[in-house]
């Protein structure tokens, strides 16, 4: 308990401060953050600009009427968690628009007051002071919200001083309360109340005033050294001018009686909701359940959250009709390690029932339980295992929402489910349930959650769920993404986190309402069957929730961990009609153009082969597919002879180029010249012949032997590769021109073919 308490004295008045000092750095402004850092005085060379300063946590002992002199635009100032013993309000004269002032958590004794009339919050809480710092000074800050104070002993007196003030919240954090004087409190103007006790404080009296005091009130710290009266003395506690209508205790250490006679006289206050969390109770049980008094009560809902049970000795139905016995509408208990729950046999006008994170089975529902008004019933986390039993159940009430997530609940075939028309939310998400739990869900729902569970199809089958909107089947092991015909309905869609490769066609075409589409994480295969998957984000941005970081391909390996949006799936390439008409539209176009095409047949030495393939070829091929080259190597006919391809090659092409160099022409001409002399055909297509040199080869060179060259190169111009890269351009440009005055020349006899490279030696 003491524990508890020391981790809320950390927090001080954390909630609302932060809340509204958040709401003051929307504002584009400096902060400075001065905190942890053991300081035992306030930094000299703070920045004028400065408009929130955090010096908490140091070792700050006391402050200097000039130390914040220099931050004349401050607004927030945090100085809790410090060592201060003395506070002169006037050392924020010159902080004008101070609005925020925390000094809690210190170990001030003495308060100087200076009015801030722009002050909105004011924390001195858990201090050492032995009276309430309170003051006429504070009446005037009209702007006052939020009043944090602490003092060893409560008086009237004390908060007559600011009776004026209209407060949202007064936060009492008391080290230590040696007195208080009854009917203190109530003097209060304020929204709020939360009172932190400490050890030994008068609870009951307290409590008294504080329902008398405000319309919400808090109290922290509440164990077995606070002083209870005895049964008989509270029973005959009047209580009259009752303000309170909702109730918060929270971390409570109390024999189970006590927390009884707190429900007893809560029950009959103004009090409609009561929430009490952090409980520890135990003890010996003297009280019976039928001694409660259910009469006269305003009540409607009642909390309680993380109940811890020390052992002790209870009969079950003591406890569980105690609670199912109130006339109330709303009822939560949860995580309090509750193994089952009894209902009274009469029907009862509870609309919400929350009894998640305990440890009931379905002996709960093997007992009639008559709950016709229950709109809503949450069941998470327990140990529920069969939902037809649940359906039974809910068939005999007026259910909208059930929340049955986090059991061990499966569903067989051969089980009966019924479900009122009502229902319309189930969340079913963290059990069993594999395909058949289709088959056991009501008609009228409309938002199904099912992640996390085992499912690994939609049967086909299922067509009752029309009226369904929602669904969620994330982090189950789909293969593929559930077809929409009979979801006509369904707008949202998760099936993020299974094992989809591809959806089928299925998807794309009957599922053209979703609006919301989320089926990232999944181990996409980027193939031409995602093609229309990926187009959805592009033609209806916005549907694809996590886009595009969480839809990343697994398969194939070469594009695993690409981005689906990154993968590049052209419609020739995935659409087959269209590739077919593709390639007939190119055949009958490229049939057409035969005149607008001519080929080269290139004589060329295999010592200069490298020239040609990466010099000749990579320029004229590239252009617009007009000059096709034909070499020996990837287009001769394997069935005639070298001499017989060479001439077909020369016969059907526009041109035929001679590449010469020294080499050349003393280790290959020798096969040509024989060709020429043999076919006198090459003669009369000489003026076709272009000639290239890629050395220098003067005439004298030329053995005797090879007249047909000799005579070739007196009669023909030739081009020479210059040695100068840098005029390379001249020669291109000169073959090209070369090349086109030919195709002007040839295009009724030229024909298309597609040739490749290389000379080979006969």
């Amino acid at each position: 308990m003491r524990h508890l308490r020391s981790i809320y004295e950390l927090c001080g008045i954390v909630m609302s401060v932060h809340v509204w000092a958040s709401e003051l750095l929307e504002e584009r402004e400096l902060t400075t953050n001065y905190s942890n850092l053991f300081l035992t005085k306030v930094p000299a060379d703070l920045t004028p600009t400065t408009t929130t300063l955090d010096l908490s946590y140091n070792l700050l002992f006391g402050l200097q009427s000039s130390d914040f002199r220099s931050v004349s635009k401050l607004k927030v100032l945090i100085l809790c968690h410090n060592q201060i013993r003395e506070l002169d309000i006037k050392t924020f004269e010159f902080n004008k628009d101070l609005k925020y002032l925390d000094l809690s958590h210190n170990i001030l004794k003495t308060v100087t007051w200076y009015s801030l009339a722009g002050l909105r919050h004011l924390d001195l809480s858990f201090n050492n002071f032995d009276t309430m710092p309170i003051s006429e000074e504070i009446s005037s800050m009209s702007h006052l919200e939020v009043l944090g104070l602490s003092g060893a002993k409560i008086q009237k007196s004390d908060f007559q001083k600011i009776a004026s003030l209209h407060l949202n919240t007064v936060f009492l954090g008391l080290r230590t309360l040696s007195h208080y004087e009854e009917g203190s409190l109530p003097i209060l103007n304020t929204t709020k109340l939360h009172i932190v006790l400490p050890v030994n404080a008068n609870f009951w009296v307290l409590l008294r005033d504080g329902i008398k005091t405000s319309k919400i009130l808090e109290m922290t710290n509440i164990d077995g050294k606070s002083q209870f009266p005895s049964y008989e003395t509270q029973n005959n506690l009047p209580l009259e001018n009752s303000k309170t209508s909702t109730l918060l205790l929270s971390n409570i250490d109390l024999l189970w009686d006590d927390l009884l006679f707190i429900f007893q006289f809560v029950w009959h206050t103004s009090v409609e909701y009561f929430q009490i969390e952090h409980v520890t109770c135990g003890g010996m049980v003297y009280l019976d359940r039928n001694s409660f008094d259910y009469s006269n009560t305003v009540m409607r809902t009642i909390k309680l959250e993380h109940i811890h049970f020390r052992f002790f000795h209870i009969p079950q139905d003591s406890v569980y009709l105690l609670f199912t016995k109130m006339d109330i509408e709303n009822l939560t208990i949860s995580d309090a390690q509750m193994p089952h729950m009894l209902f009274p046999t009469y029907p009862t006008r509870f609309q919400y029932l929350n009894f998640a994170d305990n440890i009931l089975t379905d002996e709960l529902f093997k007992s009639p339980i008559q709950l016709p008004h229950l709109k809503t019933l949450i069941l998470k986390g327990n140990k529920l295992e069969t939902l037809s039993l649940v359906s039974c159940f809910a068939k005999n009430t007026s259910l909208q929402i059930l929340d049955l997530s986090q059991n061990l609940l499966q569903h067989e075939n051969n089980e009966n489910c019924f479900w009122p028309e009502t229902l319309i939310t189930m969340n079913l998400s963290s059990n069993k349930f594999v395909d058949s739990v289709f088959r056991c869900l009501p008609t009228s729902v409309q938002i199904l959650d099912l992640n996390n569970n085992q499912i690994q199809t939609v049967p086909k089958e299922i067509i009752h769920l029309q009226s369904l909107q929602e669904l969620n089947l994330a982090f189950n092991v789909l293969t593929d993404l559930p077809g929409c015909s009979h979801f006509k309905r369904l707008s949202v869609l998760n099936i993020e986190m299974n094992l989809i490769l591809s959806p089928s066609p299925d998807f794309l075409q009957s599922c053209q309402g979703v609006k919301t589409l989320n089926a990232g994480g999944n181990p996409f295969r980027c193939t031409c069957e995602l093609r229309n998957f990926i187009q959805l984000e592009k033609y209806s941005k916005g549907m694809m929730v996590g886009w595009s970081d969480s839809y990343i391909c697994e398969y194939p390996l070469n594009l695993k961990g690409t981005r689906l949006k990154d993968v590049y799936l052209p419609e020739l390439s995935c659409n087959t009609a269209l590739l077919i008409v593709t390639i007939v539209a190119v055949m009958l176009v490229l049939g057409t153009a035969v005149v607008f095409c001519c080929r080269y047949f290139d004589l060329l030495c295999e010592h200069d082969s490298a020239w040609v393939k990466h010099e000749l070829i990579p320029t004229l091929e590239k252009e617009d597919g007009s000059v096709l080259i034909c070499l020996p190597e990837g287009n001769f006919d394997p069935g005639k002879t070298v001499m017989e391809n060479i001439l077909n090659c020369i016969e059907k092409s526009c041109k035929s180029i001679l590449v010469l160099s020294p080499n050349f022409v003393q280790s290959e001409w020798c096969h040509y010249e024989l060709y020429f002399a043999h076919y006198p055909l090459l003669d009369e297509i000489s003026h076709h012949i272009i000639l290239i040199l890629l050395e220098p080869i003067p005439l004298y060179c030329i053995p005797t032997r090879y007249p047909k060259l000799k005579a070739l190169m007196e009669k023909k111009a030739y081009l020479e590769w210059p040695k100068d890269r840098r005029k390379c351009g001249l020669f291109w440009a000169n073959l090209r021109a070369n090349i086109n005055v030919n195709l002007l020349e040839t295009r009724d006899t030229c024909e298309l073919q597609t040739f490749t490279e290389l000379d080979e030696e006969s």
